[in-house]
């Protein structure tokens, strides 16, 4: 389809008036005008400081090479004013019947206020570089034992089946300091978990004690 400007311009305009002034439509001609004044309209040209007769962007010199068949429109990707402005842009080749690029259509949104509300919110909710993952909520205390019991295992990093006698110490240690055994009955619980008697598993509990 051999678009006309007047079409595109048309297109250009209610783009601009749909996001608003931080939104910048530009149109280059590639047909009519010479390298040096490519932009023939432009939208909110104050984003990138661009006029009506200014020069063209690296994507209109790639445009003009001879071989523009590889060239495919490209979106939503980022680029950065002169002044250090982030904006977000979409590129798009039209082409005429004989399919060489007439023009090239672009939208330059100025995401740069997003950004920072962005590393203000990441800031705001990061916390310390830990790998755990974040603690559940348990509604009773026998899905607050089976947490840490799963929190004990994954300590040592392997299946309670191939775990050695150090490890389960360990383990169980782990489970003693975060109180898992204030809760009723859970030395019968841990102990079948960890195939062990609950004689050992009391063993394994006063295990620091034993060797002050």
């Amino acid at each position: 389809m051999n678009y006309t400007l007047d079409y595109l311009t048309q297109i250009a305009h209610g783009i601009a008036q749909q996001f608003g002034q931080n939104c910048e439509v530009v149109i280059h001609d590639l047909a009519s005008i010479d390298l040096e004044n490519t932009v023939v309209y432009i939208e909110n040209g104050h984003v990138t400081k661009r006029n009506i007769g200014d020069g063209p962007s690296h994507v209109v010199l790639e445009a003009s090479r001879k071989d523009t068949s590889h060239l495919k429109d490209r979106y939503g990707y980022l680029t950065r004013t002169q002044d250090g402005r982030i904006l977000k842009s979409s590129t798009m080749y039209i082409r005429g019947d004989d399919n060489k690029i007439r023009y090239i259509f672009s939208i330059n949104f100025d995401i740069t206020a997003f950004s920072t509300i962005d590393g203000v919110v990441k800031s705001l909710i990061s916390t310390e570089p830990e790998t755990k993952a974040p603690e559940r909520i348990t509604q009773n205390v026998n899905d607050l034992l089976d947490d840490l019991i799963e929190e004990s295992v994954a300590l040592i990093g392997k299946p309670v089946a191939l775990m050695t006698k150090e490890e389960k110490v360990t383990a169980i240690q782990f489970l003693n300091d975060a109180g898992a055994f204030l809760v009723t009955r859970s030395g019968d619980k841990v102990s079948k978990y960890f195939g062990i008697s609950k004689y050992t598993l009391y063993s394994y509990i006063d295990v620091n004690k034993t060797t002050k």
